[in-house]
């Protein structure tokens, strides 16, 4: 046993469970904890321009990587509340994050004290666990408790509270005897398994439906394989995209109102037999259940068991952690295809592989207008970035288009801030990203709205050398919220652009507003701006340059056309298409091969 205050008791604990990076915002409730990272020595620490930046820093940390836990710490007043937005996000889309808030001391806690909020209460709906620790001693097993809970059944976050003289009172502890607690997993067993493989050999026409879930349980290639033992196609969700490559030829495209493709739709809608794996039915996948789940039968393998039956009944549920139900599905399958028990599906894979390659299916591309379309920009993105690229995305008509245009081929290479999307999330998330594997090729991908909600996190890739590219799409306007507004026959209160008095229109028409490659510049970073796609490789090789020589963020601003309606619907047979097929384009993934 050895003496030591509260506050360190919490730090070797972070280190016991894996923790080497933190992000945050010192402050006077929470410097004890801060003296006592500093004196470890241990622990890198990013810090963050904005706290609810540093909240989703820590997600886009998680998210990169199998194990990771982001770290994100403030003050409880409004520090704390600042991060319940990355709090709640983290919570929508099952993602471990550890917020930890320093708290006015105990005694002053009721007298309204600076800065002074009940954070726990606040934060409760949005954790797995929000707690403020009233006893010095309970400082290490509250944290354990909360790794713990982050890592055990459906992941998410917590919350830890530090009264100032908790954190600095002394208490006796040993770390040298700590170990982790358990994590609890549920896991289907051998009998629901073939129950399963029952009723999907019965089927004609079955779907795998590949969640984030199977992302979150490190379970990719166990996907694939069962995938390609028993022939079926697999629709992954927003969230779980990525999980099989878009080259596979059993990938059989993204189905939903927005974020799909045609052929995915198409294929959706042709099936008869669904098995959704580490999936929540999020309405944007959806739609209503009458017109997704009409003419089919549903299996449900989900980790939480309030999800089964939560948005529709499901013909069999199964709780389990994707990873269990998969090695066990991969197992039975193989030996029911090693005694011939597996049903042939070549005619209906092949089916939906054509609809992949179809014209009738895909989305045009190729325009050549000025400004430009975002259609496009997409376009020249595929042929310019590799494989081994990691988009970076939350919400908009830029992201909704990059899902419709632009390709996926490894888990973790699509982040994205699923159900809660705000705005402001996809710089400091993509600098998580960089900061958890400073190898990874990061591209971000905003609207010009986005890109000004949390601007000044760009000054905390420049200090700590943080690269990434980041495209933005500029038309000046909300544009998915102008395109909701057809609705109501208005375009109200959505139009960005005015005329910047220090910037002349460059077009001879309007002013594009906010000068970003100005205030980019001013925060550290580079910029570039390109109004033609004959501009944009010769962009992206100036920015890879820039990245490599000053290892900052660099921004490649693509100015477009100000009104472009992106595909999307109220139900996924009936989604419009404002542009039309036109031709095969050249970065479309094939599907060949693999389908016997």
């Amino acid at each position: 046993m050895a003496k030591m205050k509260a506050a360190m008791a919490a730090v070797l604990v972070m280190e016991k469970e894996g923790v080497s990076q933190a992000f945050g915002v010192p402050g006077a409730a929470i410097n004890p904890l801060y003296a006592q990272m500093r004196e470890r020595g241990t622990m890198a620490h990013i810090l963050a321009r904005h706290v609810e930046g540093a909240s989703h820093m820590a997600e886009g940390y998680t998210r990169a990587a199998a194990g990771n836990i982001g770290v994100c710490i403030g003050t409880s007043g409004p520090a704390g509340t600042d991060m319940i937005t990355g709090l709640y996000s983290a919570q929508a889309d099952s993602i471990a994050i550890l917020c930890i808030t320093g708290q006015a001391p105990r005694a002053r806690l009721h007298k309204e004290d600076f800065q002074a909020v009940d954070i726990a209460a606040i934060a409760k709906p949005v954790t797995k666990w929000a707690t403020t620790v009233m006893e010095p001693a309970q400082v290490p097993r509250a944290f354990q408790q909360a790794f713990h809970l982050m890592r055990s059944g459906r992941p998410g976050p917590v919350l830890i509270d530090l009264p100032f003289d908790v954190q600095m009172a002394e208490i006796e502890f040993d770390i040298d005897t700590y170990e982790p607690l358990p994590v609890y997993k549920p896991a289907a067993s051998r009998k629901q398994i073939e129950k399963a493989l029952e009723m999907l050999n019965a089927a004609e026409r079955p779907l795998i439906v590949a969640g984030g879930g199977i992302i979150n349980a490190d379970a990719s290639e166990l996907l694939v394989q069962f995938a390609e033992i028993t022939g079926i196609p697999v629709i992954p969700t927003l969230m779980g995209w990525g999980a099989i490559p878009d080259d596979h030829p059993l990938m059989a495209g993204m189905c939903g109102l927005q974020t799909s493709h045609r052929y995915g739709n198409a294929s959706m809608l042709a099936s008869d037999f669904v098995i959704g794996i580490g999936n929540r039915w999020a309405n944007r996948h959806t739609g209503s259940p009458e017109v997704y789940c009409k003419g089919r039968q549903f299996i449900h393998i989900d980790i939480e068991p309030t999800q089964i039956g939560r948005v529709f009944a499901p013909d069999y549920g199964i709780v389990s952690d994707a990873r269990a139900a998969l090695a066990l599905l991969v197992e039975l399958a193989g030996e029911w295809k090693a005694a011939g028990r597996l049903r042939k599906r070549a005619g209906w894979a092949g089916e939906c592989a054509a609809r992949k390659s179809s014209v009738v299916f895909l989305r045009k591309t190729h325009f050549d207008t000025v400004p430009m379309k975002p259609q496009r920009v997409y376009q020249c993105m595929n042929n310019a970035f590799g494989k081994d690229t990691t988009y970076v995305s939350t919400i908009g008509l830029s992201q909704i288009a990059g899902a419709q245009f632009l390709h996926v081929y490894h888990p973790r290479h699509w982040i994205n801030c699923g159900q809660a999307g705000p705005l402001g999330w996809t710089i400091p998330a993509a600098l998580g990203v960089c900061a958890a594997d400073p190898t990874r090729k990061v591209v971000a991908l905003s609207g010009d709205y986005d890109f000004q909600f949390m601007l000044e996190e760009l000054a905390v890739g420049a200090q700590f050398k943080l690269p990434y590219i980041h495209v933005v799409v500029n038309n000046s306007y909300l544009g998915l919220i102008r395109q909701a507004q057809r609705g109501f026959s208005m375009d109200y209160c959505v139009q960005l652009g005015f005329d910047n008095i220090n910037t002349p229109e460059e077009d001879g028409t309007r002013s594009y507003g906010v000068d970003h490659g100005k205030v980019v510049e001013g925060l550290g970073c580079k910029a570039l701006r390109v109004h033609r796609q004959e501009e944009l490789a010769p962009a992206i090789a100036q920015a890879r340059a820039w990245m490599e020589e000053f290892r900052v963020p660099v921004l490649i601003e693509v100015m477009l056309e100000r009104v472009t309606n992106i595909a999307m619907g109220t139900e996924i047979d009936n989604v419009m298409e404002f542009e039309e097929t036109a031709q095969v384009r050249a970065d479309a993934p094939t599907a060949v091969g693999m389908l016997d």
